[in-house]
């Protein structure tokens, strides 16, 4: 071992902050400790002083001492080193440099003191380190910490919105009590309060009404005396009873509405439901028979180079509208990828699959499933596994760069000449921000999504006229680690396996082949930049 004990002691001999590093005895450290002030009173000019089992190696710091306690075998040179980068730590968390100052922080000392030795050896670690693993700072919990902040701030106004609810009921009830009106006050003022909290002025022609809170209406007072003992009529220019405090409720809900879209929620207009027939959300297939191919593609690509992860599964679905159409071949053919393994389904033929590239079942009798609901009956599955860099439809690379306070993100994407991608969406997380992040050059269109705290560069079509696109923004200084994973989506009309149904072949003798469709897709599951 190599370091014993570190300690900061008093020159009367009192051990202010003592941290030990390996197991000894507590007796045999006090006594190392009580038996230095002995040997310091000697006069040597030196920083270390040799006994007949250790050594001591020390710094005065003003009426105090620094000391390491170490074994004669070790290196005196990596002693000292260790000793200097201990003096520079003790002023940066002792209040002053004297017994009470040292006490008050004792703990951050002996926890930064760990930071830099560990079980006896010296860490290869600099002041700024030590501070900050100390300060132990996670993104996660600043992230975290914002949310719930967001989350109390919002209950708050929630309660401030319900009590002027519930006061606002309270005053249409005393209204409704007492006739509309709460209150008459000052006789002969010749003005009648408003709702709104305006006055209105009439002719002071005798007496009459003085202010009082009606229904938020401008009412000519003189006008009210002369009407009819009767039920009034109603006006064709007045507005209805509450139409005031609807406006402001609109006004709020509006606000709050604008607020949270701010934030990047994504806020749905309300659409009030037409009278006529009921649109389904999906369209339903309008062909007696609809052959699905869908591929999900999971990625994962290296920051600086290099692929992790590639893995594509893909499904063959039948489905049938009518159980008439049920007797039926399907006839394929895929593009011959070596690297593409099929299944086909237990109750399929897989001896007429591998000949003839039919699918089709076991017993011929028997029809395929039918039904409009669900995604169909699967008839053939299929994975494919590569380390081929080439294989990947979009690669990102990401350089992110400090400078003095900012940090400067470059961001390009290059896509392969194999497929045209779709809706590509780069999902780029940041440090978290209060404010959108300055972008200077993007090719396409982004979105920042303060909640999350993501950047969203969005390209709604890749094919030849942009194989490769860039985007650069600047933050405030962050660690380069903040902004991964990237996370990618997109769509495809193009799938690996290239398969492609060549035909539907009826088995009953006679019957004219079936209309048919084929729908292909290609989607991402997971796409990452890790």
């Amino acid at each position: 071992m190599v370091v014993l004990a570190a300690s900061i002691i008093s020159k009367s001999g009192k051990a202010l902050v003592s941290r030990q590093f390996v197991d000894m005895s507590r007796i045999r450290i006090e006594g190392l400790l009580a038996a230095f002030p002995k040997l310091v009173g000697i006069g040597k000019q030196h920083t270390y002083i040799e006994t007949e089992n250790v050594r001591y190696v020390y710094q005065p710091i003003e009426a105090l001492y620094l000391l390491l306690i170490t074994n004669k075998q070790s290196n005196i040179l990596e002693d000292l080193e260790t000793l200097r980068l201990l003096s520079k730590l003790v002023p940066e968390y002792a209040v002053s440099l004297d017994e009470e100052g040292i006490c008050k922080t004792a703990f951050d000392l002996i926890f930064a003191f760990d930071e830099v030795i560990s079980l006896g050896f010296k860490e290869n670690v600099t002041v700024a380190q030590v501070k900050q693993y100390c300060e132990m700072e996670s993104h996660e919990e600043r992230l975290h910490k914002l949310v719930m902040q967001n989350k109390i701030n919002e209950t708050k106004d929630i309660m401030k919105k319900k009590a002027s609810e519930i006061d606002k009921s309270k005053i249409e009830k005393n209204r409704g009590d007492k006739g509309g009106f709460m209150s008459l006050q000052s006789m002969g003022s010749g003005k009648l309060d408003t709702g709104f909290g305006n006055e209105m002025s009439r002719p002071s022609t005798g007496s009459g009404f003085g202010s009082g809170s009606g229904f938020g209406l401008g009412v000519d007072v003189d006008s009210l005396s002369t009407k009819s003992k009767g039920r009034p009529s109603a006006s064709a220019t007045a507005p209805p009873k509450g139409l005031g405090m609807q406006l402001g409720k609109t006004q709020k809900a509006n606000q709050f509405l604008q607020s949270l879209r701010a934030e990047g929620e994504v806020i749905l207009d309300d659409v009030r439901p037409t009278v006529g027939p009921a649109k389904s959300a999906a369209p339903l297939p309008t062909d007696p028979i609809t052959l699905s191919v869908e591929e999900k593609l999971s990625v994962t690509l290296k920051r600086d180079g290099g692929l992790s992860n590639f893995d594509v599964q893909g499904t063959l679905s039948l489905q049938i509208l009518n159980q008439d159409d049920g007797h039926i071949q399907v006839q394929i053919e895929s593009g011959g990828n070596p690297g593409i393994l099929f299944k086909t389904h237990p109750n399929v033929n897989k001896e007429l699959f591998s000949n003839e590239n039919i699918l089709g079942l076991k017993d011929p009798n028997r029809p395929f499933p039918s039904g409009q609901s669900g995604d169909g009956v699967g008839l053939l599955k299929w994975r494919m596994q590569s380390v081929d860099e080439s294989a990947v439809p979009l690669s990102i690379n990401c350089w992110p760069s400090v400078s003095g306070n900012e940090t400067f993100v470059n961001i390009e994407y290059e896509a392969s000449s194999m497929f045209d991608l779709q809706n590509v969406v780069i999902s780029v997380p940041l440090p978290a921000l209060r404010e959108a992040p300055n972008v200077s050059q993007i090719d396409g269109d982004w979105r920042f999504d303060s909640r999350n705290s993501v950047l969203e560069w969005t390209i709604l079509l890749i094919d030849n006229s942009n194989r490769s696109g860039s985007l650069e923004f600047v933050v405030p200084p962050a660690d380069t680690s903040v902004f991964f994973p990237i996370s990618v989506r997109f769509t495809a009309v193009n799938t690996f396996s290239e398969i492609k149904v060549v035909s539907v072949i009826p088995l009953k003798g006679g019957a004219a082949p079936p209309k048919y469709t084929q729908r292909t897709i290609l989607s991402t599951e997971t796409y990452q930049v890790v």
